[in-house]
This record gives C-alpha cells, sequence and structure tokens, in this order.
C-alpha cells in the first residue's frame, strides 16, 4: 500500500492508500466516527465504520486526542461536499503517539497565549493558510527574478555598519570588535551587481525600533534586487510586474488557503500595470485631505500610509521623497533638488509600504558628502565608496518587505501572523 500526501490524493481515486499524519478533529454520528486527518500539504476526512473499519482500530477512535500522530490506511472516494473533492474510508488506524491535554482547542484564546504558544499555533488552520501563501510568495517573487536574468548573491548578517541609520541597529560583540546585525542586504548588492550586472539577496533583516505597531517586527525578510546601469523607472517597473506576478501566481495556485482564510479577492483581479504614481508632495496634500496632518519634509508614518493606501484600489507608488527622510546612500533629482531618486510602493486597502527603493548615489564626492553630514564613521564605509572609485555606474534597486506583501495578500491586520516565529518588542520566546 502506497504511502501519499493529501495534496496528491485526487491521482489515488478507489485506491488503497496510506496517509501518515496527526488528528486535526473528529465527531461522531451514531455507529460512524468522522475523523479530519491532516498532513502538511492538506486536509482530509476520513470515515470510520464498524462495516468497513478493523475492530481494534474502531474501538482506538474515542480516545484519541488531538493532535494525535497516526497512520491511516483506507480508500479514496469522491466526495462533492468535501472541501477538497474527496473523502478516505478507514480500514485500520495505527497510533504513533496519542497525548492529551493539547493546550490549543477549538475554542478562544487571546493573543498573547498564542503567541507563548507559537510552536503549536502554527498548526492550526488559518495560521497554515498564511505560512503556506508566505511560501509561495517567496518562490514566486524568487522566480520572477531568475527569470529575468537576476542571480541570488547572499549577503552577510555580521555588518560593521548601517545602512538605514544608526539608532535602529543591534550591536554584537563579534570577538572583542563592534558589529551590528544587518539592517539590508542593499550595500552588499551594490558590490555584486557591479561583478554580476543583476542580483538580488533574501535573508533577516534587523531594526532595533521600538515600535508596537501592527506593521513592525524587529527581525523581518526581505528581498532586495539591484540592476546595474540602471535608473529610477527600471526598478519601478521591475517592482510593478514582481508584485502582479506573484499576485496572479497566489491566486492560481493558493486558491484553497485564500478560502481557508476567507479573503476576498475580487480586487486582486483588478490589479494591472502600470501601477498609479503620485510624487511626495501631492501624496502629503492627500493625506491631510483625508484628514491625517502631516507636513512637507516629514516622513509616512503608520497613520498617514493607512489613510492614503486605504483610498487606493490598487498597490501605487510615491516618488520622489526629500533628502530628509531618505537614505545617505539615494540619488538627488538634481544637484540643487532637495528630492530623491526614491520611491515607496504602498498595498491597498490600508495596508501601507511594501517596498521601498530608487537610484543610487554613483558619484564618490557627493557621496562622501552625504556620509559626512550624516556623522556616519567614514572608515567603515572605504569599501562602499570604493565602488565609486573603480567602474561607477548609475544604479537601482529596492527591497521587499516579505512580511507585509504575506499581510495584504492573506488581507490579515497584524503582521506577526505572517512569519513562523515573529520577534517583537519584548518577545524572542519560543
Amino acid at each position: 500500500m502506497k504511502w501519499v500526501y493529501i495534496e496528491d490524493i485526487s491521482k489515488y481515486v478507489g485506491m488503497e492508500v496510506e496517509l501518515r499524519g496527526w488528528l486535526h478533529n473528529k465527531r461522531s454520528s451514531g455507529g460512524i466516527r468522522f475523523l479530519l486527518i491532516r498532513d502538511g500539504t492538506g486536509v482530509i476526512q476520513g470515515v470510520a465504520s464498524k462495516k468497513d473499519t478493523e475492530k481494534e482500530s474502531f474501538s482506538l477512535i474515542d480516545d484519541l486526542n488531538q493532535e494525535a500522530s497516526i497512520v491511516v490506511k483506507g480508500k479514496v472516494r469522491e466526495e462533492k461536499r468535501s472541501p477538497i473533492g474527496f473523502e478516505l474510508t478507514i480500514n485500520s488506524i495505527q497510533v504513533i503517539q496519542n497525548k492529551e491535554g493539547y493546550p490549543i482547542s477549538p475554542k478562544s484564546h487571546g493573543v498573547d497565549f498564542l503567541l507563548q504558544n507559537r510552536h503549536l499555533w502554527v498548526r492550526s488552520s488559518k495560521q497554515w493558510a498564511i505560512l503556506r501563501i508566505r511560501a509561495e510568495v517567496i518562490k514566486a517573487v524568487e522566480d520572477y527574478l531568475w527569470n529575468k536574468g537576476f542571480l541570488r548573491m547572499d549577503a552577510p548578517i555580521f555588518t560593521p555598519s548601517a545602512c538605514e541609520g544608526t539608532t535602529t541597529l543591534f550591536g554584537v560583540d563579534y570577538f572583542g570588535e563592534s558589529t551590528y546585525l544587518s539592517q539590508s542586504g542593499q550595500l552588499y548588492n551594490e558590490a555584486t551587481c557591479m561583478g554580476f550586472g543583476r542580483v538580488y539577496c533574501f535573508g533577516p533583516s534587523f531594526r532595533a525600533e521600538k515600535s508596537k505597531t501592527r506593521r513592525h517586527l524587529t527581525e523581518f525578510w526581505q528581498l532586495e534586487p539591484e540592476m546595474a546601469y540602471a535608473h529610477l523607472e527600471d526598478v519601478m517597473e521591475l517592482a510593478e510586474g514582481m508584485v502582479g506576478y506573484t499576485v496572479n501566481r497566489v491566486l492560481k495556485k493558493r486558491e484553497s488557503e485564500l478560502n481557508t482564510l476567507e479573503r476576498d479577492t475580487k480586487l486582486f483581479l483588478s490589479i494591472k500595470t502600470p501601477f498609479p504614481q503620485i510624487r511626495y508632495e501631492e501624496a502629503v496634500r492627500r493625506v491631510n485631505e483625508l484628514g491625517e496632518s502631516m507636513e512637507l519634509g516629514e516622513d509616512f508614518g503608520a497613520p498617514q500610509e493607512t489613510v492614503l493606501s486605504g483610498s487606493f484600489n490598487t498597490p501605487f507608488m510615491i516618488t520622489h521623497f526629500p533628502e530628509s527622510v531618505k537614505a545617505f546612500y539615494m540619488r538627488k533629482e538634481s544637484l540643487n533638488s532637495d528630492s530623491t531618486l526614491s520611491f515607496d510602493m504602498l498595498a491597498p486597502e490600508g495596508y501601507g509600504e511594501i517596498i521601498g527603493g530608487g537610484e543610487r548615489e554613483f558619484d564618490r564626492k557627493e557621496l562622501e558628502k552625504n556620509i559626512k553630514s550624516r556623522n556616519l564613521p567614514m572608515d567603515a564605509f572605504k569599501w562602499y565608496l570604493d565602488l565609486r572609485k573603480f567602474g561607477s555606474v548609475p544604479h537601482a534597486g529596492f527591497g521587499l518587505g516579505i512580511e507585509r506583501m504575506v499581510a495584504w495578500i492573506c488581507g490579515i491586520k497584524h503582521i506577526r501572523e505572517t512569519i513562523p516565529f515573529p520577534r517583537m518588542l519584548g518577545r524572542v520566546y519560543p
């Protein structure tokens, strides 16, 4: 008898199969027992009766507890009333472990309790669906870049300097030397793109922001492409193409997971490129018209992003941010301008920023001036300045926040559910 996965069950209609998984739930109706069995790829209902099921196996069912690990053998049959279209007529059950007292019962639990038991919470239907969509998003964005000729070049986690600002660094004692957990792989991308033309890195980023908003984690994952001989419009086109491709792929491949989350996907069907674009000054004006206070020269906070993105029904771009709210490496629109060749992409429905990027300063003297004006340590950026000394060219890139993208696609309000083990202010367990 063949061991199969639930996601492949349609191939085995009328055949005897073996499933290896866990008891998700159970119920009884007269002399029949209904078992919801999950194996990590899906959930199927198994039907046990005294007629079809071995006597010893049938007698075990009433004592099975939630999340008991079991091996089930039976015949696959079509069932139109099933969410997946199939059921299993159970012949036998082997119990691997049957521990009672599983802490996450079907009743309602508080968020703190669920986060404290995150190692078990990931098994629940909603969390399972979210994290499978996360996996699809990651595969989709990487596939998109590979299909565009990009190579993955991983960036280090330990870094000697800040990328996004010195106030949000996690310091590490690196054999007696002061080092930091990476805020972004972008600076290293700029080095590898000069060797390979089109590159990206994907990995965790760390920001020591003392923020408790629903959009912030202290450890999050970024996909960061970088292109040599590229300008602002080039990376904006790349970004909107990637987002459009990813949304369509999730709709196609993760329909059942979106249904589990009861996500309304009508908006996704109308998303088309190119996305709307507004300059920073226009965005500030709109924010104030929508009832949130904001001054020119300020960066967008969560309230401003929420009202602005709530007024759109598609992802959109804000461009040309002032120099004061962007990092030292961002290139100006012109030498006498305060505007930078930068953009943020915001998701609609109030979800806010999912991508930030732009064109990098490739003139060595201008970059040195920027580093000095921000009081950053020049020695730590010697290697970075070398890139402007030996064959410097215009180049551009962006960072996509995986968790924010997943939150929007899944339609969930808090980013903590978009990563297997969230790290937030005051929480590093489990």
